[in-house]
C-alpha cells in the first residue's frame, strides 16, 4: 500500500512524524480516513481517537481540539491535546466530562448552552470510543 508523510503536532511537541499508509481522524463532521494522494481539504477535530496505520501495529491517540489539513502531498494534524492511549488516564477524561456538565448547567443563554452541550456529547462519545477500543485490545 502507498505511503504518505504525516505529522501530528501539539502545542508541547511534535507527537509523530513519518510515513504512514492511513490515518483515521475524528473530525467534527464525522470520522474520516486519509490515504496517499487524498484530495485537499481542511477539517476541525472533535475529541476522539486518532489511528495511525503503517508498519507494525496501529498507533492510537486521544486528540482534542485543532485542525487536520490533507492534500496530495500528505496530512498534518494540529491538536490542542494528543495523548497516546497507552498513556491516557480515564480519570482525566471523566474530569473533563464532569467539568463540561457543569459548564452546560452554568450557561446563561441558549446559544452558549448548545455549544457546551455539543462539546459534552463529543467528550462522552470519545469516552465510549476509548472504552470500546480498550475492550477490543484484550
Amino acid at each position: 500500500m502507498a505511503t504518505f508523510p504525516f505529522e501530528l503536532v501539539s502545542p508541547e511537541r511534535l507527537v509523530y512524524s513519518g510515513q504512514v499508509t492511513e490515518v483515521i481522524v475524528p473530525g467534527t463532521e464525522g470520522e474520516f480516513g486519509i490515504l496517499a494522494g487524498h484530495s485537499p481539504f481542511v477539517s476541525t477535530l472533535q475529541p476522539g481517537v486518532l489511528t495511525i496505520k503503517g508498519e507494525g501495529a496501529p498507533r492510537k491517540l486521544f486528540v482534542r481540539g485543532g485542525f487536520a489539513e490533507a492534500n496530495p502531498q500528505g496530512l498534518t494534524v494540529l491538536a490542542e491535546t494528543a495523548i497516546p492511549l497507552a498513556e491516557f488516564r480515564p480519570e482525566k477524561l471523566a474530569q473533563m466530562i464532569k467539568d463540561a456538565e457543569e459548564d452546560v448547567e452554568d450557561a446563561r443563554d441558549e446559544a452558549t448552552r448548545a455549544r457546551r452541550l455539543l462539546f459534552l456529547e463529543q467528550l462522552k462519545s470519545s469516552a465510549a470510543a476509548i472504552e470500546a477500543d480498550a475492550r477490543g485490545a484484550h
